[in-house]
């Protein structure tokens, strides 16, 4: 694991406050702050750099939002936050198990 990992993993699950980053409730903080506050630290890393380790990352610790304007920890926050259930798209064909006597009502009302 890298350094920057390393330092990331610290950062974004269990020291923010070191770096003077504030997460939001579901743990999310904004790249741009997340990036000024690596360079006040002396940790300079670039956008480009930041998103080549989230994306190489062997255990997918991080996860960018879709719009790559905020990042977060995926696992094991020691802070309090709100992780949310995990999203994820259905299946084209979804199967609903039901008794018989129910079929009547359902192909009638839905």
């Amino acid at each position: 694991m890298s350094r920057e990992s390393k330092f990331l993993r610290l950062v974004l699950r269990h020291k923010p406050e070191e770096n003077c980053l504030q997460l939001d409730q579901h743990g999310w903080v904004r790249v741009d702050d997340l990036l000024r506050k690596l360079k006040k630290a002396n940790r300079k890393l670039s956008r480009d750099e930041l998103i080549q380790l989230v994306e190489n990352n062997d255990k997918k610790r991080f996860t960018l939002s879709e719009d790559g304007l905020w990042i977060r920890a995926a696992q094991g926050h020691s802070v309090n936050v709100d992780l949310g259930p995990e999203s994820r798209c259905p299946p084209v064909e979804l199967y609903h198990g039901t008794a018989s006597a129910n079929l009547d009502a359902i192909f009638s009302e839905g």
